[in-house]
């Protein structure tokens, strides 16, 4: 992933130096495993521990000239090691190393996600108690439907990211594997309990039935997961947006001072953050469908996966680490303007109150099909007219009136009835 979206402590777990010393860390952890089983001598391993080291530049030295990543580690590291290197790599194939590896940096970016997940959901939680009683209008098709309020809007993100964060957690067993099964998995020329030691020193689980690597089904529902996140990102990032336009204007990104929104527009402020959320889901989109394509690979193995996974897995990760930083600044300080919200549900005298006339008229003994007529006829009077006031046409209407008391129309354009139930939402998500 290029600089602009990577985050140190995220940007740090896919760095070449990182990744060869989780390729360390398998290859010692392998050698403790053989020493435990009398299998090599434990002072070789103390050797192994003591002196084993790699160089990035050296590695990719020789790589250059053996086309081999792993064989170019393994002849660094021995370069450090001396006569005791003998014993490093014994029975395994590659991809022992690499799948195992690679594990240890998907459950470390895994753990990363997650602790900034639990900051978007209270930064969320935070935003939707300040707001629990901020009325504003609710849309759907985009047109005015009825109130709600801003608080209940962002309880449907809190609940979504809550999914989010159970999903992260349930596939937090299935990422943690490792394998070190030797050549098509069969552990010709190594013995399965240095597997199973192995991977309870890494803090992984053997896999189950590994061929001569980890089935990817495993490392495409862990990027799925992290698409998902993505996508619910993206729909708040959208809603934003929307509701940013400057004839909504009812949520606003915060503009810093300083900060310009156009080369050639001194007054735009722009809703740049949500714009590149948005953007920036469509990518783990795609690696998410990289991912699937990589599960069918021939036979035991191939490394058609090999050359996607480079790409997909540090960029998926930094990219969901980096979305989450921004979304929670941004809801954070997200600039709120409930007079905006007061102004826009209230266009064309409460029109955005038609069910509850309608209802209540329908309580009178009016015939729904009657009631809609008269409430509808109405409601497309006072529709996109300057001067358009469906109440003032409602007060004014003998066929509701003959119906309806001054203080029964009146009680239809309260919204603290459409309202009235929120707070059993609320107390579901702890607003």
């Amino acid at each position: 992933m290029i600089e602009r979206y990577t985050l140190p402590e995220m940007g740090e777990l896919w760095t070449d130096q990182y990744k060869f010393e989780t390729w360390l860390q398998v290859e010692i952890a392998v050698c403790e495993a053989q020493a435990q089983l009398g299998r090599i001598p434990a002072e070789a391993v103390e050797t192994i521990k003591e002196k084993a080291d790699f160089e990035v530049a050296r590695i990719l030295e020789i790589e250059a000239e053996v086309r081999h990543d792993v064989i170019a580690f393994l002849t660094n590291v021995n370069e450090y090691v001396g006569d005791a290197g003998r014993y490093i790599h014994l029975g395994m194939t590659s991809s022992d190393v690499l799948d195992t590896a690679l594990s240890l940096q998907i459950v470390a970016s895994h753990r990363l996600i997650l602790t900034h997940v639990e900051n978007l959901i209270q930064a969320i939680r935070y935003k939707a108690q300040e707001h629990r009683d901020t009325v504003m209008i609710g849309r759907s098709h985009g047109i005015h439907a009825e109130p709600i309020t801003f608080g209940f809007k962002l309880a449907g993100w809190l609940a979504e990211m809550q999914r989010h964060r159970e999903r992260l957690r349930r596939i937090e067993d299935e990422i943690a594997v490792g394998q070190i099964s030797g050549a098509v998995g069969t552990y010709a020329n190594i013995d399965p309990e240095v597997e199973e030691i192995t991977c309870q020193l890494l803090g992984l689980k053997p896999d189950t039935a590994s061929t001569q690597v980890i089935s990817r089904d495993v490392h495409a529902e862990f990027i799925m997961t992290l698409a998902g996140v993505g996508a619910s990102l993206e729909r708040f990032a959208v809603e934003i947006r929307n509701l940013q336009r400057t004839d909504v204007l009812e949520v606003e990104e915060f503009f810093a001072k300083g900060q310009k929104g156009s080369s050639a527009m001194p007054h735009k402020r722009n809703p740049i953050k949500s714009e590149r959320l948005t953007g920036m889901a469509r990518i783990l989109r795609g690696n998410a469908i990289a991912a699937l394509e990589n599960v069918a690979l021939w036979h035991e193995r191939d490394i058609s996966h090999s050359s996607v996974e480079r790409v997909i897995f540090p960029d998926s990760c930094i990219l969901t680490h980096f979305m989450l930083v921004e979304a929670t600044k941004l809801i954070k300080n997200l600039l709120v303007y409930p007079e905006n919200m007061q102004r826009n549900m209230n266009r064309y005298g409460g029109v955005v109150f038609s069910q509850r006339v309608l209802l209540t008229l329908v309580d009178k003994g009016v015939s729904r099909e009657d009631a809609y007529q008269i409430v509808q006829s109405n409601a497309h009077q006072a529709w996109n007219t300057p001067s358009g006031n469906f109440q003032k046409l409602i007060e004014a209407d003998p066929e509701v009136t003959a119906q309806l008391s001054a203080e029964e129309i009146a009680e239809c354009f309260n919204p603290d009835y459409q309202l009235r139930n929120l707070p059993k939402v609320y107390q579901r998500l702890d607003i």
